[in-house]
C-alpha cells in the first residue's frame, strides 16, 4: 500500500514537470529576443505638414507578448504553410509590419550607430506577398519623449535610432533605438511597426559571408572610386555580372555617388540578391542554422515564434511576390537645415509630409501608386 502511495506520488511529480515544463517553453517560444517595441498608437499623427509636438504625458502602450498556450501546434505546424479559406498561413497574423534598419555601428554591441538605411517591411500572411518601402534618411523630422535631454526635439529621421540606443542615454522608453525610430515614423508619418530588426554592419557582412555571397547583375558601369582619393580598379565595376563577398556588398549598401537616392538604389539591388539567394531550394535547408548563428548578433523584438511564422511563409514566397518599393524622387527637394544639436548647417530633404503619410496609409493598406 505504502508503495502504491510513493509511485502515485512520483506519477503527480511528474506530471506536475511535465506541465511546468510546457509552460516555461511556451513563454521561451513567445518571449521577444530583445527589448519590446512600444507601439506609439497614442501618439499624435501631425495633422498639418508642420511638425506638432506629443507632450510627455501621451500614453504609450507596449505591444503584448503572444501568449499562445498550445506549444504543441506550434511544432507540428513548424515550416508547414498551410492555409484554409479565410485563414493566414502559418499561424501568423494577417499583416506583420517590421521596420528594417541597417546600422552603421562599428562595434557589435548596438549602443551607438545611426540608421544607414530604414525600410518598412509589409509582410502579408494572406495572400501571401511581402513589400518593402525605403525612407529617406535625411528627412528632418520631430523626434519625440526627448526634448529634456539638449532640447532636441527635431533631426534628421536616421538620428532617431542613435539617440534611441543606449550609448545616448537620451531615450527612456522600450525599444530603445528601434523603439524611438518606430515612435517617430508613427508621429511624422503615420507609420505603424508590430517589430523591428537592426542589424549592423559587421554583422551584414558576416551574413553575407556566411550564405557564400550574393550574385548581382549591371548595366551600366560603376565606379566606387568617385569621390574618393585615388584609382582603386577594384572599385570599378563595368556591365556584367558579379560575385559579391560581404565586404563588396556592404560597399554596394553604403555607396551615395551620384546622388543620396542612388544609395537606396544599390540597397535594394543588395537586398534582391539576398533574397533571391535565401530562396534558392540549396539555401532553405540552411536557414534554421544562420538562423541559431545570428539571432545573438541583431537587435529585435521578434520571437521564436514569429520567426517561424517568417521561415514557415517564406516557402511560400517568390520573387514574383517580393516587391520592393520607393517614395518617387519628385517628392523631395535638397535643403540645408541647422542642426541645434551638433550646431551645423546639415543637409536635409525637404518634402509634403502630407503627401508622405498618403502613400504609407496605402502602403499599409496593401496598395502602392
Amino acid at each position: 500500500m505504502k508503495n502504491k502511495k510513493l509511485r502515485f506520488l512520483l506519477v503527480v511529480d511528474v506530471l506536475v514537470a511535465l506541465i511546468a515544463l510546457v509552460f516555461v517553453l511556451v513563454a521561451v517560444w513567445n518571449r521577444p529576443l530583445g527589448p519590446s517595441l512600444v507601439q506609439a498608437t497614442d501618439i499624435p499623427v501631425q495633422g498639418e505638414n508642420s511638425p506638432i509636438s506629443a507632450s510627455s504625458g501621451d500614453a504609450i502602450t507596449i505591444k503584448p507578448t503572444p501568449t499562445d498556450s498550445s506549444l504543441l501546434s506550434h511544432i507540428v505546424n513548424l515550416l508547414s504553410p498551410k492555409s484554409a479559406a479565410g485563414k493566414t498561413l502559418c499561424g501568423g497574423p494577417a499583416v506583420m509590419n517590421i521596420l528594417l534598419i541597417g546600422s552603421d555601428e562599428r562595434a557589435s554591441d548596438y549602443y551607438y550607430g545611426l540608421a544607414d538605411s530604414i525600410r518598412l517591411v509589409r509582410v502579408d500572411f494572406a495572400t501571401p506577398n511581402v513589400t518593402m518601402l525605403d525612407f529617406p534618411r535625411d528627412l528632418w523630422v520631430e523626434i519625440p519623449g526627448i526634448s529634456d535631454h539638449y532640447g532636441i526635439t527635431h533631426a534628421k529621421l536616421n538620428q532617431a535610432y542613435f539617440f534611441g540606443n543606449p550609448g545616448m542615454g537620451y531615450y527612456d522608453g522600450a525599444g530603445q533605438g528601434p523603439g524611438l525610430m518606430a515612435q517617430t515614423l508613427q508621429l511624422n508619418f503615420g507609420v505603424h511597426v508590430d517589430h523591428y530588426l537592426a542589424m549592423d554592419m559587421q554583422t551584414f557582412v558576416r551574413l553575407v559571408d556566411a550564405m557564400d555571397g550574393v550574385d548581382i547583375h549591371i548595366d551600366s558601369k560603376i565606379d566606387f572610386n568617385e569621390g574618393q582619393d585615388g584609382a582603386n580598379p577594384d572599385r570599378v565595376y563595368e556591365p556584367g555580372d558579379y560575385h559579391l563577398d560581404g565586404a563588396q556588398a556592404l560597399m554596394f549598401a553604403r555607396d551615395r555617388n551620384p546622388t543620396i537616392f542612388q544609395r537606396a538604389r544599390y540597397q535594394t539591388m543588395i537586398l534582391k540578391a539576398l533574397e533571391k539567394k535565401l530562396l534558392t531550394p540549396a539555401m532553405i535547408p540552411v536557414w534554421p542554422q544562420i538562423i541559431a548563428d545570428f539571432s545573438q548578433s541583431v537587435q529585435t523584438d521578434l520571437s521564436p515564434s514569429d520567426i517561424r511564422e517568417l521561415v514557415c511563409l517564406a516557402q511560400s514566397l517568390s520573387n514574383d511576390n517580393i516587391t520592393t518599393v520607393a517614395f518617387p524622387d519628385s517628392m523631395f527637394t535638397s535643403a540645408h537645415t541647422y542642426d541645434p544639436y551638433r550646431q551645423v548647417n546639415t543637409f536635409t530633404l525637404d518634402a509634403d509630409f502630407t503627401q508622405i503619410r498618403t502613400y504609407v496609409a496605402d502602403f499599409m493598406n496593401g496598395i502602392w501608386p
